[in-house]
């Protein structure tokens, strides 16, 4: 059976290149490419791919956003998320918005098929990279751990009021549970474009492009709870 393919990333070269290497496989087809989150909804609802490969830093809407929203509306479709990074942070927030796969974008040819027929078949799939540092954080977790065996914070959450207005730290919070903009506003009682003021407020502050990188900050600093 063919393996329908959408390719959502910013970089058209990239993005050329991707499409070469799985247009080797005889039972992959690439149906459409596009280069931002919102654009990617609109091309899995035309095509009905069984996986879409995502870059996480794009504008307009990026990586984790777009899958969040796909795999809620598309809960067939699978997801892999493309990136330069390998902190387990990141790798730890792509998962939890329901994506089936992590690779680097200094993946080989091999190991980018090997992923699309994991993930298309049910599985899961990690760069060995990006395993190899969320196995050192577990170790880590792990040393922590009380005697009982439950685990404990391994610092104590303290919100950044000295950076951050009480309602700015809210919202961080809610971006760290990986809320919409719409449900944080409906959480809060306030307007999609209030919250939107609020996040660009904080990515300001906080010296960071996106929201993922917001979170994964926040998440360093024990600022936010990871529920």
């Amino acid at each position: 059976m063919t393996t329908k393919i959408v390719i959502i990333d910013d970089h058209q070269l990239f993005r050329e290149g991707v499409k070469r290497i799985l247009e080797f496989e005889k039972s992959f087809q690439v149906v459409a490419e596009g280069d931002d989150g919102t654009e990617a909804l609109s091309l899995v609802e035309e095509h009905l791919p069984d996986v879409v490969i995502m870059d996480i830093n794009m504008p307009q809407m990026n990586g984790v956003e777009a899958t969040r929203e796909l795999i809620e509306k598309y809960p067939k479709t699978k997801v892999i998320i493309l990136s330069i990074h390998d902190d387990e942070n990141y790798v730890t927030h792509a998962l939890q918005t329901g994506a089936m796969g992590y690779l680097l974008k200094e993946m080989d040819a091999d190991a980018l098929i090997e992923a699309v027929r994991v993930v298309a078949d049910g599985g899961s799939y990690l760069h060995p990279k990006v395993t190899h540092n969320l196995v050192n954080e577990y170790r880590k977790l792990a040393a922590g751990a009380t005697r009982g065996g439950s685990y404990v914070p391994a610092t104590e959450i303290r919100r950044p009021l000295h950076l951050l207005t009480r309602r700015e730290c809210e919202v961080l919070q809610m971006l760290a549970d990986g809320k919409s903009n719409r449900g944080i506003g409906e959480a809060l009682y306030i307007s999609e474009k209030t919250v939107k003021n609020h996040v660009s407020n904080i990515l300001q502050k906080m010296n960071v492009n996106d929201r993922t990188q917001a979170v994964v900050s926040a998440i360093k600093n024990g600022w936010v709870e990871v529920r």
